[in-house]
């Protein structure tokens, strides 16, 4: 628009300028000035010329107020451009100013902004670091304060005890028992299982119900740590050894017994020492492999001797182990041997052992008049086991490895006898036996574990908790080991963590072994000779006679040559925890039931040639308990 405006203004000079020249070169050049002399003044008509002149000086004047005004409005619209381009101006500055205030603002207010965000940050990191401080102060708090509950307890109620660089730990548990049996063995809490009477016993006829405190047990275990390992021992005993003064009539006072006492190294690198008398290796484990304070797996039976099926033996070893990883272990023992003897008709004409010498702490008598052998052992017991605890049960497999000695007179036999040797001058002879073990236990679910045991093998029948017999003798005095059988199974379950209910089924079995020898009186008069010869007097197994003295502990039993085959038990029970504690110990109560059967092999009463049909002994068994366990 002030573009416009100057244009205007320049077209406008312009034309003032034409018309201005205009009038100067139309009008007469200036007359020559003339003398004029003084006239009267006189009233003079303009001419045309002067009127001419005078209407173009009106017009240009008109002309040159018309420019003039135009000049001033010019003016005006020139000073209101310049206002306005000065407004214009201070506006567009103003609006720059405003612009570069508000940037300047926005920078500010983002800048605030960012500060804020900063200060907030700062604030939730400062309120998340006092949280995290006051979740550390508690969590410290609480450690020390655990900490502190376990120094208490420690000093409280230790675990054991300190002496010098040991731990000391004591065990055991106080037991208040009963066991009925409906047909009397005379016995304590544990059962002689094989010597359940025959129907020719009159004991067979009575009941018995006993009660007993006498398998209350005390324990201690020694613990010292050491930089590569750790070493220690462990002693337990209980009141289940009777001397020769020891009955029921008043005081109960029956012998200290040694159960287990045994000395340990264990090194670092899995490898473990242990000797003295321990649970054998043929007894099932819970877990791993060495010798430890209650890992035995044992049936949940309050009888001392366990359950028949389950094979076991305490008795002095010397065990090396090696732990080959998490899941696996080997250990090789060498254990104390005895030779358990069993048959009919046998010759007289060898010896492998003899009543103990009490000057070298040996009994020389077991209950009154009857002695109590001890094998001259050639060799002891030589056992392998290898265990797998993959995560899903226990599982082990292992063998045994034994030795049976005697010494021969075969001129003293009484049978015809192929053993040559000089007259009066005796033998000795050296017969192996052995077998193998099989133990398996896993859950199958969270509340039942199954358990399997198979023991076979030729002379470890004593391993069997029947004991039923190892070896029988040949006509000619040479030892011949038995083919024995055991097996036991279990079914434990736990209903709740105060109850287990539980049942086993076992059974043990020894082969027959007879030969047929000829005597030199009667050459040929056959003689059976060894274990169960199908000749041997059971016609009496059921028939019961008076008691044959009058002191009223006489009782009758006739004649029964019976020989064992096999004996079978079944049992139910339950374990009932009325209280436990870790630091306060525990109470628990427990009952079991057990069906027992003896049953004999055939002789001249049923001349069963296939071996079934003999003599067969039952017994009914009811156990009750009630103990404290010393946590």
């Amino acid at each position: 628009m002030k573009k416009q405006m100057t244009a205007a203004m320049v077209a406008i000079l312009m034309v003032t300028g034409s018309l201005s020249l205009h009038a100067q070169t139309s009008s007469t050049s200036p007359a020559t000035p003339t003398t004029k002399t003084k006239k009267a003044k006189t009233s003079k008509a303009p001419t045309s010329e002067e009127k001419k002149e005078t209407k173009d000086e009106a017009a240009i004047r008109e002309l040159r107020e018309k420019m003039a005004a135009q000049q001033a409005q010019i003016d005006a619209l020139t000073q209101q451009n310049a206002a306005k381009d000065a407004a214009l101006s201070t506006a567009q500055s103003t609006a720059a100013t405003a612009q570069s205030q508000a940037a300047s603002a926005t920078a500010q207010a983002q800048s605030a902004t960012a500060a804020a965000q900063a200060q907030a940050d700062q604030v939730n990191s400062l309120k998340s670091t006092v949280t995290d401080l006051q979740g550390a102060n508690a969590s410290l708090a609480g450690t020390i304060s655990t900490t502190k509950q376990e120094i208490n307890d420690k000093i409280d109620s230790p675990t054991a005890i300190h002496y010098k660089g040991i731990l000391i730990q004591p065990g055991g548990f106080v037991a208040a028992e009963t066991v009925t049996r409906t047909r009397a063995i005379d016995s304590d809490i544990n059962t002689p299982f094989s010597a359940t009477p025959y129907m020719n016993s009159a004991q067979a006829y009575t009941s018995e119900t006993n009660f007993s405190g006498r398998q209350s047990r005390l324990a201690v275990l020694v613990t010292a740590p050491l930089s590569w390992g750790k070493s220690g021992g462990y002693y337990e005993m209980d009141f289940l050894g009777a001397g020769t003064t020891s009955n029921d009539n008043q005081s109960n006072s029956y012998l200290l017994r040694q159960r287990e006492a045994w000395a340990q190294i264990a090194t670092n690198s899995g490898f473990t020492l242990t000797g003295g008398q321990m649970w054998s290796l043929v007894t099932e484990v819970k877990k791993g492999i060495n010798p430890a304070p209650g890992a035995e797996n044992l049936p949940n039976t309050i009888d001392a001797q366990y359950h028949v099926g389950f094979s076991w033996a305490r008795q002095y070893g010397l065990r090396f182990a090696q732990t080959l990883g998490p899941k696996a272990n080997l250990a090789f023992a060498i254990e104390e041997s005895q030779t358990v003897l069993a048959g009919t008709n046998l010759p007289s004409n060898f010896f492998f052992g003899a009543p103990g010498n009490t000057s070298g702490l040996y009994n020389s008598t077991g209950n009154g008049a009857t002695a109590q052998n001890y094998t001259n052992n050639t060799a002891p017991d030589l056992l392998i086991k290898y265990t797998a605890d993959p995560g899903y049960g226990h599982y082990e497999i292992g063998g045994v490895l034994r030795f049976f000695r005697d010494r021969v007179y075969p001129q003293a036999s009484g049978y015809t006898t192929t053993v040559s040797t000089t007259a009066a001058t005796g033998t000795n002879y050296t017969t192996p036996g052995g077998g193998f073990f099989v133990n398996a236990r896993f859950p199958v679910t969270k509340y039942v574990d199954i358990g399997l045991h198979v023991v076979q093998g030729d002379g470890v029948g004593r391993y069997g908790t029947s004991n039923l017999g190892d070896v029988t003798a040949r006509p000619n005095g040479l030892l011949e080991p038995l083919r024995s059988s055991q097996g036991l199974f279990s079914l434990e379950t736990h209903p709740t963590s105060k109850l287990d209910i539980f049942g086993y089924a076992g059974g043990e079995y020894l082969q027959r072994t007879v030969y047929t020898a000829f005597t030199s009186a009667a050459p040929t008069t056959p003689v059976l000779v060894g274990y169960a010869p199908v000749n041997i007097n059971d016609s009496a197994c059921g028939t019961e006679i008076p008691p044959t003295a009058t002191n009223g502990y006489s009782p009758g039993s006739s004649s029964c040559s019976a020989a064992t085959r096999d004996m079978i038990e079944g049992t139910a029970g339950f374990i009932y925890r009325i209280f436990s504690s870790p630091t306060k110990g525990r109470f628990q109560y427990w009952m079991t039931y057990s069906y027992l059967t003896k049953e004999a092999w055939t002789g001249i009463n049923t001349h069963d040639a296939t071996g079934y049909g003999g003599p067969k002994a039952t017994n009914n068994m009811i156990f009750t308990s009630f103990r404290y366990y010393i946590p």
